[in-house]
């Protein structure tokens, strides 16, 4: 009787230790779920923020130091001083814009008619060089808000330009223009012969050698490259054929055109950028930001 009461006192013994372990073990099991479960999500957060981070061009452009800008030779908005220097208002808009972000500006000259490949291949961070906002434009690119008006215009000869003072004058005419421009988009839709070339300044070169009958550049590059007192005085020009909008060009869902925006809003209104503008002047052409 001893025997079997010995016998049951140790098998409960046995079931109670064989419980009180399982208890332990359990609650250490559930510890480690625990620990495992918030070291998963810092794990998550810190894999979120690095893609973020990754995803922001802002990020990326303030890592390296630099704000490459894509641009082409365009008088008054990018061109070069005699030091070799570029200047213009865009040119010294983006170094005003690469300062505020703390970074230095790197101006590369392009291919126009290469831009967007340029700006996806991340060969430059944004094309900022008159570049009117088309819709090819703004479905390629995240664009900025307009900053300036601006026209495409005809340019021809100074002694034939009573000839040509509507569109229907001509038809007859060969045109040269910058390929993939603005200016390329008007005479195509018209239906008028034409030559690309690489830069607007060479469409002008084209009518002042005799090599093409009439160019169409932007209005603000002919009132600083054509007429009395420039190396064009012979040229001139006569038919506005648009009315148009300057914007900055960023890769698609670039966070620097948000930046570039507050940059114009800031710089418009404590006089920063009209002081610019006059300096080559465009005043007359900026548009208000708000």
């Amino acid at each position: 009787m001893k025997k079997l009461i010995t016998m049951m006192l140790t098998l409960a013994m046995v079931f109670s230790l064989a419980a009180c372990g399982n208890s332990d073990n359990s609650g250490d099991s559930n510890g480690d779920t625990a620990g495992s479960q918030a070291e998963s999500q810092d794990s998550q957060e810190e894999d979120s923020s690095d893609a973020s981070d990754a995803d922001s061009d802002l990020a990326y452009v303030k890592d390296k130091g630099t704000l490459v800008v894509g641009i082409t030779e365009f008088e008054p908005m990018d061109y070069k001083d005699e030091s070799g220097e570029w200047i213009g208002f865009d040119a010294d808009m983006a170094k005003a814009f690469a300062e505020s972000l703390g970074v230095e500006v790197e101006f590369v000259e392009i291919d126009w008619d290469n831009k967007i490949m340029e700006l996806d291949g991340k060969t430059i961070d944004c094309v900022w060089n008159g570049m009117t906002l088309t819709s090819e434009v703004t479905s390629a690119m995240e664009c900025s808000k307009a900053y300036c008006n601006n026209a495409q215009i005809v340019i021809v000869p100074s002694d034939v330009a009573d000839k040509y003072q509507d569109k229907d004058s001509l038809k007859d005419l060969t045109f040269a223009v910058e390929a993939g421009s603005a200016g390329e988009e008007q005479v195509s839709g018209l239906e008028l012969e034409y030559t690309a070339v690489k830069a607007q300044s060479d469409a002008l070169m084209e009518v002042a050698s005799g090599t093409s009958d009439a160019a169409v550049i932007d209005s603000l590059m002919a009132a600083a490259m054509v007429g009395e007192g420039t190396g064009y005085a012979d040229l001139t020009y006569t038919v506005g054929l648009n009315s148009e909008e300057y914007g900055v060009g960023f890769r698609k869902g670039s966070d620097l055109a948000a930046a570039l925006n507050d940059f114009f809003t800031e710089s418009y209104g404590d006089g920063s950028m009209m002081e610019i503008a006059e300096k080559y002047g465009v005043d007359a052409a900026i548009v208000e930001q708000s």
